[in-house]
């Protein structure tokens, strides 16, 4: 019999909220996004509430005008190890840059923490788009195209690197005094246009395998990109339409790639302001729209859409800008469509995203919540969402509180953990080794 279909949930840590003024409310420790203590506590939540993952972005630079908001500074994937050690049903997703790292280092890495945490990885690949990140890493800032072109081969690679060994490639076996088949570990042998790389890789499989790969661009580069090698893919939705649709174009280019369309999963992100009433509700969003800097969220416009933005006037209409070639193209382009879909001005567009850029932003009560992520989801609009509280935790401790016993009771999302690892979670099957499954085929 067919298992109906599962809601999912994961929560992204964006530092103290997804605010921009998170850190300066009332509630918050404006210390809490270099405090593992602060990514435990959430984690926590998040696991009373039979959450799927967290998930931590990343962007290896201080930012511009960092001095006015919080921002995740600890490297992903350390931060995930203390996690891992605090949870024990709770995946696990960190993002990593495939423009400034090597393949092998971040395949060992994420090995490790998959064994370490039992399966419960996953690695969010990214091409960074910002100058600044360049700069930190002694290169100009790479082209959209050749940074897409670096970052499947990585992907790769990465994949190759994960499947080197054969699942029954480690013996153990004291009386024969054989710890390893070798016949079973092999070297990838990889030579590509930006990476040269023997293997094999110096760790086993985990139990899921591998760590599950999520990809989070929205450009013609980034679906033929998440086609490709993805399980998940964390995407922008501001219109249950253009969610539809994006979600079928994403399952034709998989099967294209001769692969199941089924076997990625769809995470719109979501911001989430929750009160008991809608007065309620309205006071949280006006008193965190209040603590908003203006000049930082003007600033981050501008670098969504490339450009100085600091002319406009805050009363003036959102103006029809361009997408730029070179950049952030998926936040541009869901920015600009909210814009123009509501008629806002370039204030109200600062407040009506929190400061922030492109995510869809919900503003209700918990049943309103519940009832919008229902419609989404059993519309085919959403596998489930990434979800990003206006404040942490106190924002995602509602969410779990309030929100999680309605889809709990509407029969959408599991009132336990049964799975073992994030692979099962999200309802995706365990890979073989590519090396154990041609042998297979040559028996």
């Amino acid at each position: 019999m067919t298992q109906p279909r599962q809601l999912h949930l994961n929560v992204n840590i964006l530092h103290g909220g997804f605010y921009v003024s998170a850190w300066r409310a009332p509630q918050s420790d404006p210390r809490a996004s270099f405090d593992p203590g602060h990514y435990v506590r959430t984690a926590r939540i998040a696991e009373r509430g039979k959450l799927d993952a967290i998930f931590l972005a990343d962007v290896p630079v201080l930012e511009d005008k960092a001095e006015q908001r919080s921002f995740n500074g600890l490297e992903p994937s350390i931060t995930l190890a203390a996690v891992a050690g605090a949870t024990h049903h709770l995946g696990l997703i960190a993002t990593v840059s495939t423009t400034y790292n090597e393949p092998y280092n971040i395949a060992r890495r994420f090995a490790s923490l998959d064994l370490l945490s039992g399966g419960r990885v996953g690695v969010n690949l990214v091409t960074t788009a910002s100058g600044a990140a360049s700069a930190n890493f002694g290169q100009e800032l790479m082209e959209h195209g050749r940074r897409y072109a670096r970052g499947s081969e990585f992907a790769e690679v990465l994949l190759k690197l994960w499947d080197s060994w054969e699942d029954d490639a480690y013996l153990g076996d004291k009386a024969s005094g054989r710890l390893l088949d070798k016949a079973k570990i092999h070297r990838i042998d990889h030579a590509g246009a930006f990476f040269r790389v023997a293997g094999p890789l110096s760790l086993p499989r985990s139990p899921q395998g591998r760590p599950i790969v999520v990809q989070a661009g929205g450009s013609e580069d980034g679906r033929d990109f998440a086609a490709r090698y993805a399980d998940a893919v964390f995407s922008v939705g501001e219109d249950q339409d253009l969610s539809r649709a994006y979600i079928g174009d994403l399952r034709r280019r998989t099967a294209a790639q001769g692969r199941d369309p089924r076997s990625i999963v769809a995470l719109p992100g979501l911001a989430t302001i929750l009160g008991s009433t809608e007065a309620e509700v309205r006071r949280r969003e006006e008193d965190l729209a209040a603590l908003i800097p203006l000049d930082y969220a003007v600033t981050r416009l501008g670098q969504t859409f490339g450009q100085n933005l600091e002319h406009l006037d805050l009363d003036a209409p959102f103006p029809d800008l361009p997408i730029p070639q070179n950049g952030s193209t998926t936040f541009a382009r869901a920015t600009l469509t909210f814009a123009r879909q509501g008629g806002l001005t370039v204030r109200q567009l600062i407040h009506k995203l929190g400061g922030g850029i492109g995510h869809r932003v919900i503003a209700g009560t918990p049943e309103a919540v519940a009832a919008d992520i229902e419609a989404w989801f059993r519309n085919g609009a959403a596998d489930g969402f990434n979800l990003m509280p206006d404040v942490l935790p106190d924002g995602l401790e509602a969410f779990v509180d309030h929100v999680v016993p309605i889809l709990q009771r509407r029969g959408i999302f599991r009132t336990e953990y049964r799975e073992t690892t994030l692979r099962e979670r999200f309802g995706l099957p365990r890979p073989a080794s590519r090396y154990a499954e041609a042998a297979r085929r040559s028996a």
